[in-house]
């Protein structure tokens, strides 16, 4: 019964490690280390540095370890990055999905977790979106996950394959026992970026757009903490395990926080009065993003424990201060 974890060492691939190793679970960590690290890996798991889209290892891994079920993240995953490279983002999260999903097939492993977007919508209005919504990606990063998606459902449907792919909205936060978190230097995400410039890392940071048509003027978004999302792919899991079929489910809280609301929090949070500058709206950022998180919570029964956007910046800052730590020892 081990469980496979691709991109095992980045930011939510080493939260789920825990979590699996929290629960008892014997866990295999794969991960090429291109934006991972492996300090992030927690010791009880098995570390074999490796791409996914090498097929034999891949296909060694599942043999000599007894796979049962793979959680899939190992993908790139920057927006803008993806309109600059398109066909790196494909080969990346398309064709290398592809490949583990060959090796997945030929060795008869019965379940997957794979991590998508909200991306694959598109363009939404300010309501919560659903899964049975118009996909319509309006980026490659999007569209490379959209197609894995269907790659799996063709799958499920030709070979005894069963999944549960989770669309991810705005993931945030880090370990609350501080034992990993987002890393990644340069990242965009707003709480990191927020964060970074309240502890004096970032000279000031930028807001983009203050004319949506929007409480405050500012975009809408849903921000989950990356623990209660890793806690939604442990239930998928047992959904699975139990005979549970094939699902698309929407990982989100269902309510927006505005950018001036996230700075708001981390100001307070932080004790820090930081400088915001004012920028025009950046091409293709929607005025709202919201899940509608009906479907996960009756399909594999979620229930998310952290759902309050002080406790995920206070765990994201507690974070980033330990990476001062770590970076200073």
């Amino acid at each position: 019964m081990t469980v496979l974890v691709t991109g095992g060492a980045g930011y939510i691939g080493s939260h789920m490690v825990l979590a699996l190793i929290d629960a008892g679970e014997p866990v295999v960590v794969l991960d090429n280390l291109s934006t991972g690290f492996r300090w992030a890996v927690h010791p009880d798991a098995t570390f074999v540095e490796g791409d996914v889209s090498d097929s034999a290892l891949v296909a060694q891994v599942i043999a000599d370890h007894d796979i049962t079920a793979v959680v899939h993240f190992a993908a790139r995953i920057v927006v803008p990055e993806s309109v600059a490279d398109p066909l790196g983002y494909y080969y990346a999260n398309t064709v290398k999905t592809r490949a583990l999903l060959e090796a997945v097939v030929a060795a008869g492993v019965p379940h997957l977790i794979f991590s998508s977007t909200a991306a694959v919508y598109g363009m939404v209005g300010n309501d919560p979106v659903a899964e049975d919504a118009l996909l319509s990606p309006i980026s490659p990063y999007g569209r490379s996950k959209l197609m894995s998606e269907w790659m799996l459902e063709d799958t499920a449907f030709a070979f005894p394959l069963r999944y549960v792919a989770l669309r991810y909205f705005n993931v945030a936060g880090a370990d609350p026992a501080g034992r990993t978190g987002q890393s990644t230097a340069g990242a965009t995400h707003l709480i990191k970026v927020a964060c970074e410039t309240a502890l004096g890392k970032r000279p000031g940071m930028a807001v983009f757009g203050t004319d949506y048509e929007t409480p405050d003027g500012t975009c809408l978004r849903d921000y989950i903490h990356v623990s209660d999302l890793v806690a939604a792919h442990l239930d998928a899991l047992t959904y699975l395990r139990q005979g549970g079929s094939s699902a698309v489910l929407n990982c989100g809280y269902g309510r927006g926080y505005s950018v001036l609301e996230v700075i708001d929090t981390v100001k307070s949070v932080s004790g820090v009065d930081f400088k915001v500058t004012y920028s025009p709206r950046r091409p293709g950022d929607p005025a709202a993003v919201v899940a509608k998180a009906d479907k996960i919570r009756a399909t594999v029964g979620w229930e998310p424990r952290l759902d309050d956007l002080a406790t995920i910046v206070r765990h994201a800052l507690t974070w980033e201060q330990s990476l001062d730590r770590r970076r200073n020892t």
